[in-house]
């Protein structure tokens, strides 16, 4: 098929995610179809190239069409392509689950010590909220049953990670239908709310677990918690014998310079979701870290029905853990995370001018993350009506780089780690011109 064809056909069939099909279907609009990926660059149906600038949305790791990767997929594929993990168990999921808790730190109070697979990281929060309640239950406090998180919130879409969300636009609709989940603005609000006879005061008897985005809020706008928020947090946490859920699934896997947001404060949470990076964005695959005490509180006999019922068709797929199980190699064997400080600091370097234009309101960094805020003639934020930050994002196109916003105009910039440093430049480049073409 032609790329009019392909196109013309997607029109008439396809539902795309946080998007408005009335805009994506206008005969005007001219979506590009990607073929082909190699490194930080892809390629679409007309044979022009681009920065994955957002790493196909916050997913690819080590760029795309490694060789390594490629390589342990195929030779998966030629044993068995999946095989289910209920009732049976296999090689990859094994060594992949081995793997990652040797990632964590192992001689502290509550080492991370079990891993429960699934498919994306909505599934991962979904699983670490479940776990949460019902081991309250079986623990013999299912007063415990609420969940605090922070205003802006974004930790998925399916029900249960839906209730965790402070971002009205994706999660209002559905209140209704939600776990019960109180929103604090911040640490300081969280510890004041928990004072004996505050003001809206939070009653932490009822609290199953606190779920944050550690270092730094994705959909919010990338937003940044203040240095040693989380310690302050896992101390709270551990005051109060409430459980403490990290959602690395944007965050993990080298995205702020370590592998995972909460070794920078020596944090190690009850729960950690990750997905995204974790098959090096080839595949599907998400997994929800827990601790031994966790795991033991489901243990019993059958007419207890004390096991976690939670699962899907997928779980533990041979193909998605040797994906992964290749990506770590990766960080293993390329020295990847120990890089990777020059071209963060060459990217804050770059940020830090493009700052200084004067459409640029606010520039905020995490390592391998960064949210450019825009802003009109006042210096006040452009609203969403004119759609400012996908416009600009359009723009970029025609200078190499493929990324897009999120809160409407907030731009976005995270490339895949193999990106190098004269693609970090382009990139910022394109968003400067693409910045000053439509503001």
């Amino acid at each position: 098929m032609t790329t009019a064809e392909l196109i013309a056909s997607d029109k008439r069939h396809c539902w795309h995610p946080f998007t408005q099909q009335r805009d994506w279907c206008a005969p005007e609009n001219e979506p590009l179809v990607l073929v082909e990926g190699r490194g930080a660059i892809l390629r679409d149906s007309e044979g022009r190239e681009y920065i994955d600038g957002n790493s196909s949305i916050w997913t690819n790791i080590h760029g795309h069409c490694h060789p390594k990767i490629n390589a342990a997929i195929r030779e998966q594929l030629d044993k068995v392509a999946h095989t289910s993990f209920l009732g049976f168990t296999n090689p990859q999921a094994i060594l992949l689950a081995e793997e990652l808790v040797g990632l964590w730190p192992r001689e502290v109070p509550r080492p991370l010590t079990r891993v429960f697979f699934g498919d994306d990281g909505s599934t991962a929060i979904e699983c670490a909220v479940k776990m949460a309640v019902q081991c309250w239950q079986h623990r013999g406090q299912p007063r415990r049953n609420r969940f605090l998180s922070f205003a802006n919130a974004y930790h998925g879409d399916t029900m249960g990670a839906s209730s965790l969300g402070g971002i009205n636009v994706f999660h209002g609709r559905f209140s209704a239908f939600h776990f019960p989940c109180t929103h604090v603005s911040s640490i300081d609000d969280l510890i004041a709310r928990s004072e004996p006879g505050a003001a809206d005061a939070i009653d932490v008897g009822e609290i199953a677990a606190v779920v944050i985005e550690p270092l730094m809020q994705g959909a919010a706008g990338m937003r940044l918690w203040p240095s040693g928020m989380l310690a302050q947090l896992r101390t709270w946490c551990d005051r109060h014998g409430i459980f403490l859920i990290a959602d690395e699934v944007m965050t993990g896997f080298g995205r702020t310079g370590k592998m995972f947001a909460s070794h920078h404060e020596n944090v190690v949470p009850d729960f950690v979701a990750c997905a995204k990076g974790l098959s090096g964005g080839y595949l599907p695959l998400c997994a929800t870290y827990t601790t031994e005490a966790v795991y033991e509180a489901f243990l019993g006999d059958y007419t207890e029905a004390k096991s976690f019922f939670y699962g899907h068709s997928f779980t533990g797929n041979q193909v998605a853990c040797a994906a992964a199980r290749a990506s770590l190699a990766i960080f293993r064997e390329e020295q990847v995370l120990e890089k990777l400080a020059p071209k963060i600091d060459l990217l804050s370097r770059l940020l830090g001018e493009l700052e200084s234009q004067r459409h640029v309101g606010a520039v905020r960094q995490c390592g391998f993350m960064a949210g450019i805020d825009l802003v009109d003639d006042a210096g006040q934020p452009y609203g969403l009506e004119g759609q400012v930050g996908a416009r600009v994002c359009v723009a970029a196109r025609k200078h190499g780089l493929l990324t897009r916003p999120v809160t409407g105009n907030t731009l976005v910039l995270m490339p895949p780690l193999c990106v190098t440093e004269a693609q970090i430049e382009q990139s910022v480049e394109a968003l400067a011109l693409g910045i000053e073409e439509i503001c």
